[in-house]
């Protein structure tokens, strides 16, 4: 089961392979750069690189993007917002703020896998003020309060 997203490419994204699952498995489909020329990342450097992609997200519905596990492995290659949230009434282009915690200048290149997207259904919340909340066993511990083991 799944939602349909539709998909206006920009110019840009010409000749770059459309956005699928890898796996049968897979959670998320792979985000490629849709960059014209190399961006170079230097060390502790972020840069804003687009895909070439608007989305149509249904009403009801987020597009999560999440960072590729080899990239932070094996490069340092992050994404800072992480995971970033695509609302469904935002209709501009899809763009993925990357960040070099690695040692090295990564390049990225045109048609690099560089981040995946996920959907996911919202809920929305309401916030009820309360002059009182039920107790728990953690109360307000947190940020490592159960130890750093």
């Amino acid at each position: 089961m799944g939602i349909d997203i539709h998909v206006k490419t920009l110019p840009h994204f010409s000749g770059l392979e459309f956005p699928q699952y890898q796996t049968h498995g897979a959670s998320g489909l792979d985000l490629c750069a849709a960059v014209e020329m190399p961006v170079t990342l230097e060390p502790g450097q972020r840069e804003l690189i687009p895909t070439g992609m608007i989305l149509g997200i249904p009403h009801g519905y987020e597009i999560q993007i999440r960072p590729r596990s080899g990239l932070a492995l094996k490069h340092g290659i992050i994404l800072p917002n992480s995971p970033g949230t695509i609302d469904s009434d935002y209709r501009g282009e899809l763009k993925i703020i990357m960040m070099n915690l690695g040692q090295e200048p990564f390049t990225v290149t045109r048609g690099l896998r560089i981040a995946q997207a996920v959907a996911a259904e919202v809920i929305k919340m309401k916030l009820v003020p309360a002059d009182t909340l039920t107790e728990t066993c953690r109360g307000s511990g947190g940020f490592g309060h159960t130890g750093t083991h």
